[in-house]
């Protein structure tokens, strides 16, 4: 007799939550699968959007290589799209849980408030990720340059939403988020150039000097090992001063990015064993001594 009682009680509940499962399957479980399948066609919509939208918009730069290109390109598009993605699971997921019957005022007001707790306790990562940003978009900089900012330099390792890593010649590794960051010197963008200054003695024919130092350029041009890092041979430019103990001639020429400091060196070598070979001084500073004569006195006299 209880037995059947319960059976009978089982069905109808069961019969019941059947009949609300159902009814709820066939007016907000359609919905709840109609905004799944929307988010994820928007997203795919997004994607393919703001690919073509970034290639679109980033213009090439003339001596930026293509896969270096490809890789700016690329680090936008990966940004625009974690972003878009987290939006749309963000807003999907509130339209879920209210047809769920759960309320969203309670949850979107308390994500509010803990949102500007956030802001004020974490503006300075806010900063750091849109000024990294901004970074990112106007390509100031890639992995692989060579960067100064302020008192710190180096060759830049790696490049996040948040700061960037250098590591100097000595071999040290600086974080550096980028608020902090006020000014940034790219010493390898694009192209370098050999800017050096050379001394000679005032007694040189500059005629002959500038004869050596083009043709030294030039060689230097043609070497088969730093050939296809020259873009322009180094070639005097213009007596630059005229100093105490030499004339100061300046030397100009163009590499490609981060290679201004071994070619610079080796013009230097080969300035020096031409200039050897050649009769050109380089001067170093030097003091004249003035003596003055000696008297002899004698100190009787002196004494009347």
């Amino acid at each position: 007799m209880n037995t059947d009682y319960l059976i009978k009680i089982f069905e109808k509940y069961a019969n019941l939550y059947a009949e609300k499962t159902i009814a709820w399957t066939m007016s907000n479980g359609i919905k709840v699968l109609f905004i799944a399948i929307g988010a994820l066609i928007i997203h795919k919509i997004l994607v393919r959007f703001i690919a073509k939208a970034v290639r679109i918009a980033v213009r090439p730069e003339k001596h930026l290589s293509k896969e270096a290109e490809e890789k700016r390109e690329n680090t936008l598009i990966q940004i625009f799209t974690t972003t878009s993605k987290i939006v749309i699971i963000t807003i999907s997921s509130l339209m879920i849980l209210s047809e769920f019957g759960i309320e969203i005022a309670p949850i979107i007001a308390a994500a509010g408030i803990v949102g500007l707790a956030f802001g004020f306790g974490g503006q300075y990562l806010i900063r750091d990720v849109i000024t990294g940003l901004f970074i990112i978009l106007e390509n100031q900089y890639r992995i692989g340059d060579v960067v100064k900012f302020d008192t710190l330099g180096g060759s830049v390792e790696n490049i996040s939403l948040r700061k960037t890593t250098l590591r100097d010649i000595d071999g040290t590794v600086h974080h550096i988020p980028h608020g902090e960051i006020k000014t940034v010197s790219n010493l390898s963008k694009d192209f370098a150039r050999v800017n050096l200054d050379m001394g000679v003695g005032y007694s040189t024919d500059l005629d002959h000097l500038i004869d050596v130092i083009n043709r030294v350029g030039n060689d230097l041009a043609n070497d088969p090992v730093l050939k296809e890092h020259i873009l322009k041979a180094p070639q005097f430019l213009r007596v630059n001063d005229f100093a105490d103990s030499a004339i100061i001639v300046k030397i100009l020429g163009e590499t490609t990015g981060s290679k201004q400091w071994e070619v610079t060196g080796e013009l230097r070598k080969r300035l020096k064993i031409a200039f050897d070979k050649e009769g050109i001084e380089i001067p170093f500073p030097q003091m004249v001594v003035h003596q003055a004569a000696k008297y002899n006195t004698d100190l009787s006299e002196l004494k009347n």
